[in-house]
């Protein structure tokens, strides 16, 4: 038997004049990736995750017009080890106002996100394109989802 959700937990933020809603903006400190935003989904009891179905957004911008902004999105069982859902991406130079980027595709459980525990988490992280103090600023959009689809067990 087949089991199906659809999931809509990113973005609760503040509604916009214009009728969009984002989660809280994360700007990074390090020059490393950091998570804009992690959700933690639960599993189906008795049954086995097969594959996701994603439609995921989030605006970002860099703390400079020279600058450019890395991001990506990821899922992990355990919150600590992660597995892409895409590779990195590059928002090029000239990225200082905000811009959405999007990802849409499936993904069968793999590595670090095979699904098997009563959780996963998917997160949205970011990072500079340079190194020394410049900054990456992100915000997920209400709009994303994530689909899930099972079989009992």
């Amino acid at each position: 038997e087949l089991q199906e959700k659809v999931r809509h937990p990113f973005g609760k933020g503040s509604l916009t004049t214009d009728g969009v809603q984002y989660s809280a903006e994360h700007t990074t400190t390090t020059d490393d990736y950091e998570a804009v935003e992690t959700i933690t989904f639960y599993n189906l009891p008795g049954h086995t995750l097969e594959e996701i179905e994603f439609g995921l957004t989030m605006a970002i911008k860099s703390s400079g017009a020279a600058e450019s902004v890395l991001w990506k999105w990821q899922g992990s069982d355990n919150g600590t080890d992660w597995e892409d859902l895409i590779a990195a991406q590059t928002r090029a130079a000239s990225a200082a106002a905000y811009a959405d980027v999007t990802i849409s595709g499936r993904f069968a459980p793999t590595g670090n996100f095979l699904g098997t525990g009563t959780t996963f988490q998917i997160r949205a992280v970011i990072k500079s394109g340079g190194a020394g103090g410049e900054t990456a600023t992100g915000k997920t959009k209400n709009s994303s989802y994530i689909y899930t689809k099972y079989r009992r067990s």
